[in-house]
């Protein structure tokens, strides 16, 4: 036997703390009906990044993300399984639809910026679990601020652009002392929490928003260095007014101002990079419209060129952003589209070889329609019934109720544009629509759907070619 690498042993196995390929696919399976091979195809995936961080670090720099194409017509659950997935791995996901993104020179978003506000997603989910950590102490000083201005008896007067100043004071008519000084009592921290004091006003020193020019500059991150645009900030720095308000609106402020003073920014920026860097997926849907069927002969200004533009992000390179410098060299990316006038085929052949794996996803039948409205957790049929719940409203679905919405919506489909899923929607509200609009005034709060029901209500409709393709 010829061995093509060193005999370096056999190394114990590593212990994971995420789901295996089958635990990943029994909880989509929760939430999407069908797609076995898409939900395995992701699986693998996600699975093999864990494994990729166990691996020695020379090694592991070399082992590429195996991104995936997901073929199949709209409303087939292509975004779902993504999104589900992200939401299961803990992990930083944005969807993005590839006919927004032109070539460079072009008007259009630059294909760098999906990265940047992947980040963006990133800081936000490390901010929270962050914020988690400290809400207690955050809310403890808010409190003793609040309690503060409600009894200090000094004035104070801020300066208009200084940081407010540190809650502090003495004691009022009532002989209450303020969190300044010594500790309120006991008594009045509880009359604070049960809202006695909330029908009292505070006068709070608020932080203006940044001109509006600089946040113009940084709502269009890719067209300006993210560098200029922080110094710019740093440079106006925060201004601050008075105002008055509410005990509580001022208690919530305050709680956002010390989260703000307990969470790190640097390590916050850092744990997000990371993150971003590690377990980031990017979902690029209707990648099929930058694409161009080889036989076509009209003129295609960008769609060529924007597939070329994400050639770097595919390959690994670095992204300059608000927080840092990021790397896409393990970023997993899905892409999905429907191929109706084009074929996965027809994208470049430097793509095709970035998006290894290639799955294609069946259309939904009435038997689909029918498992999901009532097998995933949040069936539709399910929503319905919580939302008119809240009216008192209880509605029951009958077996012949649900097969005949489900093969409705399968004949629609066929007889016009295929929209999968989505036309389980439209078909709802309409036979939904009477109970819906009439539900705070029932006298009998009790409804059963059966198919006779369905079937009147979609009578007119359905009779109608013309109307159908209008309402349905």
């Amino acid at each position: 036997m010829v061995r093509y690498f060193p005999a370096v042993g056999t190394p114990p196995p590593a212990r994971f703390d995420e789901p295996t390929p089958r635990e990943i696919v029994r909880e989509l399976d929760r939430f999407v009906v069908g797609q076995e091979a898409a939900k395995r195809a992701v699986a693998v995936a996600l699975r093999n990044r864990a494994r990729r961080l166990h691996v020695e670090p020379g090694i592991a720099d070399e082992i590429a993300p195996k991104n995936i194409v997901l073929v199949g017509p709209t409303g087939v659950g292509k975004t779902e399984v993504a999104r589900r997935l992200a939401r299961l791995a803990r992990s930083p996901f944005l969807k993005v639809e590839a006919s927004k993104f032109t070539e460079v020179g072009y008007v259009g978003r630059d294909v760098e910026s999906m990265i940047r506000d992947l980040v963006e997603v990133s800081v936000a989910m490390v901010r929270e679990e962050l914020v988690d950590e400290i809400r207690d102490r955050a809310e403890g000083s808010a409190e003793d601020r609040v309690l503060d201005l409600l009894f200090a008896g000094e004035e104070r007067s801020a300066p208009e652009t200084a940081a407010p100043p540190e809650a502090g004071g003495g004691a009022d008519g009532d002989g209450e002392e303020g969190a300044g000084g010594a500790e309120v009592s006991e008594e009045t921290r509880r009359r604070f929490r049960t809202g006695e004091f909330d029908d009292r006003r505070v006068e709070v020193e608020v932080r203006e928003p940044p001109p509006p020019f600089l946040e113009a500059l940084g709502s269009h991150g890719e067209d300006f260095d993210v560098q200029v645009v922080e110094s710019l900030r740093g440079l106006f720095g925060p201004r601050y007014r008075r105002t008055e308000m509410a005990v509580p609106q001022a208690y919530d402020y305050f709680v956002q101002e010390e989260e703000e003073k307990l969470v790190d920014a640097r390590s916050l920026s850092r744990s997000a990079l990371e993150r971003a860097e590690d377990h980031g997926i990017v979902f690029i849907d209707e990648i099929d419209k930058v694409t161009s069927p080889r036989d076509s002969a009209g003129p295609d200004v960008s769609r060529e060129g924007v597939q070329r533009d994400l050639l770097p992000l595919l390959d690994g390179t670095a992204v300059s952003t608000r927080y840092g410098s990021v790397r896409t060299d393990h970023i997993l990316f899905i892409a999905a589209g429907a191929f109706q006038e084009s074929r996965p085929a027809d994208l470049i052949p430097e793509i095709q070889g970035r998006f290894p794996i290639r799955v294609e996803l069946d259309p939904l039948s009435a038997v689909e329609f029918e498992r999901i409205l009532t097998e995933p957790e949040s069936a539709l049929l399910r929503q319905y019934e919580a939302l008119l719940l809240t009216e008192g409203v209880e509605i029951f679905f009958e077996p012949d109720a649900i097969r005949e919405v489900a093969e409705t919506a399968a004949r629609v489909n066929e007889s016009m544009e295929d929209i999968g899923a989505r036309r389980l929607h439209t078909i709802l509200e309409r036979v939904l629509e009477e109970v819906l609009f009439e539900a705070p005034d029932l006298e009998t709060k009790k409804r059963t759907i059966d198919a006779d029901y369905v079937g009147q209500m979609l009578e007119g409709v359905m009779e109608d070619e013309d109307l159908s393709r209008f309402i349905l």
